[in-house]
């Protein structure tokens, strides 16, 4: 039996702050009270720190197996606790694509040998796997990923009729990347006879439009209505889109949910100029007005959860010329401390950081006893320190790919301490390795 106790944290959870104790037992809360007096393995004094439930990250590309020169499981699981991301849900574009429950659970296999955080895996689907898919077991799988918009491998999905029996025939949450492909073809097209091959960068967003999100965002909206089905649509990145999106209903009774990414409340099209392909994301960072939009649409209730989208390239791939080089970059480490100095810079509340990126997470993907501080959960927790100033640079970025869009920003708030299941991730600026995470259970 091992145990921790966290002593004086000012604890941030269900819209509440408080201080308090924490004890921790075999991996669970044990008890939250004003006062714990009791012998323990380890005693964390967190006094003058905030303790916040573990973010959990909807959507991340952590590139195991077939692309593992740029990131794998081990690495970016690493760079995930040391940003305080506790559990983790992992897209199926890898090589090969995660379009069978075998290639699924091979996954699965690697990160219970080498995660440090929590892991889930999401099923691919094609134009062709419909079969397959309908056979994933949905008490432990996070969910079904449908791209609605170019993609790595054999992963577009552009038949109509199969979007129609997906949708139709899902027992469970189909998380989509909405970007019409025809639209993103044309102005492509049309960019390429004004500029030639040397398109710049700062016309990605031009290309990969706001018409091309919300033609495809609204058409899956559309096709979950008709069908009852439960859609998570990701990393929306128009102001456009956040009116598609109901404020109305209780999260656990919502049947369409929405996900704002960091990179798009951060951002904008202003800083192609200095940051050039390393924000080069699909789909695109836009305007200020969108990013403001994105932001007010979190805040309101219409967008639901804050994720990263981590996907890492190596900076060799992010030097080539815009139309070569690929789009995504890493964002795990980084992720909260950028949401806390939003927070600095009085955008968004300490309370709202924990639902958006650890409550609503939990309920959206109904999540077995995660995603909150409370008695009888797991113990995934983040200690941080709001007055704690450090600059980004190649010295402390945990990644493989070795860089970060937000090298050379100095942060207020620094982690002092993540805990995976029970377990001591990261203390004081070191990883502790040793434990592994635990695969993630849904209450379905």
């Amino acid at each position: 039996m091992s145990t921790i106790l966290i002593k004086s944290a000012t604890i941030v959870n269900e819209n509440k702050q408080y201080v308090a104790d924490v004890l921790v037992k075999d991996g669970l809360i044990d008890r939250i009270d004003a006062q714990i007096d009791t012998q323990a393995d380890k005693v964390i004094n967190a006094e003058g720190l905030y303790l916040l439930p573990g973010c959990i990250d909807d959507q991340v590309h952590f590139r195991e197996p077939g692309l593992t020169y740029k990131a794998d499981i081990h690495s970016e699981s690493r760079a995930a606790v040391a940003g305080g991301i506790t559990s983790f849900m992992e897209m199926p574009n890898t090589v090969p694509n995660t379009l069978t429950r075998q290639l699924l659970e091979d996954k699965y296999e690697i990160a219970s040998r080498n995660s440090l955080a929590n892991y889930s895996f999401f099923m691919g689907a094609s134009n062709d796997n419909l079969e397959e898919v309908l056979r994933t077991d949905t008490a432990n799988v996070c969910g079904i990923k449908v791209f609605m918009g170019s993609s790595t491998g054999n992963m577009l999905v552009d038949n109509p009729q199969t979007l129609e029996n997906l949708f139709a025939s899902s027992p469970m949450l189909i998380a989509v990347h909405c970007e019409d492909e025809a639209t993103i073809k044309s102005n492509l097209n049309h960019y390429k006879q004004l500029l030639g091959e040397n398109i710049p960068v700062k016309m990605h967003p031009k290309i990969r439009s706001a018409e091309a999100c919300y033609l495809s965002s609204s058409m899956a909206v559309e096709l979950a209505k008709k069908h009852n089905t439960r859609l998570h649509i990701l990393h929306i990145s128009t102001a456009l889109e956040t009116h598609l999106f109901d404020n109305t209903t209780p999260l656990k009774d919502k049947r369409i949910t929405a996900e704002a990414c960091v990179h798009h409340l951060w951002f904008t099209d202003a800083d192609y100029e200095t940051k050039g392909n390393l924000i080069k994301w699909n789909p695109a960072v836009k305007t200020e007005a969108d990013r403001d939009a994105i932001l007010q649409a979190v805040l309101d209730g219409k967008i639901d959860v804050i994720a990263t989208d981590h996907a890492p390239h190596t900076m060799e791939e992010k030097a080539l010329p815009y139309l070569q080089a690929p789009s995504g970059g890493p964002l795990v480490q980084h992720a909260l401390p950028a949401m806390l100095e939003l927070y600095h810079h009085g955008k968004i509340s300490l309370e709202q950081i924990a639902e958006k990126m650890a409550h609503n997470v939990a309920t959206c993907f109904q999540l077995d006893k995660r995603g909150f501080i409370r008695e009888g959960y797991w113990a995934d927790l983040v200690l941080v320190d709001l007055n704690k100033p450090w600059n980004v640079n190649s010295s402390n970025i945990l990644y493989k790919c070795g860089w970060s869009p937000f090298e050379g920003t100095t942060f207020r708030s620094k982690i002092a301490y993540t805990l995976v299941s029970g377990n001591v991730a990261y203390a004081n600026g070191s990883l502790v390795e040793g434990n592994v995470g635990k695969r993630l259970n849904f209450n379905r």
